[in-house]
């Protein structure tokens, strides 16, 4: 098995885009599975020390996932994700916002559609994500508020967990 996953985190400022590929050391159907049950997304989603703590979700086309990461202290910072089309183990594409804990979206926090791709990789998973923003300083508000460095981090809490599979 390869120590070193495949990891590639590309901003493209043109396209107000930013695509995120990621190897994982599981089967597909693993993998799927850690990245649409809430009670195993809860498990990795947030870089340490946060925690995410999922209200509801109905993973199924025009359904959501409402959840809060949730910091050392107890401070709270909601999110909702909006399934529009989902293709079991190969793909799911959603709209992404902050909100509140009644599920308000905040329109002064960035937005973005997601398009989460699933594939296999030799015996691995890879995971492309295409995140897209409906201008540039949506894309760049996304940047400065570290989500490739939360992004990794998360990542590695999964790595650890599809280690112990």
């Amino acid at each position: 098995m390869s120590t070193t996953l495949f990891f590639d985190f590309t901003i493209d400022k043109q396209n107000n885009t930013i695509n995120i590929k990621r190897e994982f050391a599981a089967d597909r159907s693993i993998v799927w599975d850690y990245y649409t049950k809430s009670e195993l997304l809860d498990q990795w989603w947030m870089p340490s020390p946060w925690k995410s703590r999922t209200k509801s979700m109905d993973f199924r086309e025009g359904g959501k996932w409402h959840y809060a990461a949730v910091g050392p202290n107890g401070e709270e910072h909601w999110s909702i994700t909006s399934y529009l089309k989902i293709e079991p183990q190969h793909l799911f594409i959603a709209n992404d916002a902050f909100g509140d804990a009644d599920g308000n979206i905040n329109p002064q926090m960035p937005q973005s559609k997601w398009t989460m791709n699933f594939s296999d990789m030799e015996k691995n998973t890879l995971v492309h994500g295409i995140m897209e923003f409906s201008d540039f300083a949506q894309l760049e508000q996304t940047i400065a508020m570290g989500f490739k460095d939360g992004l990794t981090m998360a990542m590695k809490n999964l790595d650890a967990i599809l280690a112990k599979h």
